[in-house]
């Protein structure tokens, strides 16, 4: 799929073992290895400005999920650029389960540390990976100054009953997934789908904080396959994200028409642009220097 969250676990598996590719062309960065709690995790980084751009990708994907996108957001913003493969994906080391959410934001954390990027940070998630922004985003709101939320998972859609709806359909398509892709990619997701539940609850009870301003962009289609038992979650999806907009001024939807859930690869320059405005945005107010 294309994350791991309720929308984030089905489409997922499907994602993951898939693929899509948006190419003007693309970028080969060497990665840089940090070793947290003695596993490797690989980071990428391109040379720039600031604030600094850090690419999440959802939760199947890796850094690659973002490699040709990178090119256009670099012109676009002359920023430094950060991505990385979480645990299990791409060069970065498989940990052993259970999937446990507070150690896949630490990855993240201390990498940012040993990389000296702990300040003007605008996160750029997609999926399940904000989750993961979330969490970070409330350790060290200090650390960032803007967000663009591309079609994530956001904490209103994971009400109880959202959540019981659809634990029963997204298992099975996991299962599916992993008995015909059987790697360390998909041995990954199948621990971030059977921690699912208790990590969907306790992110339904957690706030974006309200002084990091984000672009909410929400896809036309959301994440869900187009089949009679997921329609109301899809539903729920689009909803959930004009609530998590509603909940502070400094939010703006950005509906991502015509495209499904794979925004990166289906309207690439809406990301871009969005990102591109939160920069000039943030410029603007001389708190980052253009330089």
């Amino acid at each position: 799929m294309k994350h791991l969250g309720a929308a984030s676990i089905c489409v997922g598996v499907l994602f993951a073992l898939g693929g899509a590719a948006w190419a003007e062309r693309t970028v080969e960065l060497s990665p840089r290895i940090v070793l947290v709690n003695s596993h490797n995790i690989a980071f990428y980084v391109v040379a720039g400005k600031l604030p600094t751009l850090v690419l999440d990708a959802g939760g199947g994907a890796d850094s690659s999920y973002w490699k040709s996108i990178i090119p256009a957001l670099a012109r676009r913003t002359g920023s430094q650029i950060i991505t990385y493969d979480r645990a299990g994906l791409g060069a970065s080391d498989e940990v052993p389960p259970p999937f446990k959410m507070e150690d896949a934001v630490t990855d993240l954390e201390s990498g940012l540390r040993q990389l000296g990027a702990t300040h003007d940070l605008v996160l750029i998630p997609h999926s399940f990976a904000g989750e993961i922004a979330t969490y970070l985003s409330v350790r060290h709101p200090d650390w960032i100054v803007g967000a663009v939320l591309v079609d994530t998972n956001v904490p209103d859609f994971f009400s109880d009953e959202e959540i019981n709806h659809l634990d029963p359909i997204v298992r099975p398509l996991v299962a599916a997934g992993v008995r015909a892709h059987q790697d360390k990619r998909t041995r990954t997701l199948e621990a971030i789908e059977e921690a699912y539940v208790p990590t969907s609850i306790a992110f339904h009870t957690t706030a974006w904080p309200t002084s990091i301003p984000c672009y909410v962009i929400v896809s036309s289609t959301t994440p869900f396959p187009p089949i009679p038992a997921l329609k109301i979650d899809a539903d729920r999806w689009r909803l959930a994200h004009v609530a998590f907009v509603k909940r502070a001024t400094n939010r703006e939807l950005v509906v991502a028409n015509g495209s499904s859930h794979d925004i990166a690869h289906d309207r690439p320059g809406l990301i871009v642009d969005s990102v591109g405005r939160m920069v000039d945005r943030l410029r603007s107010k001389s708190a980052i220097p253009a330089h």
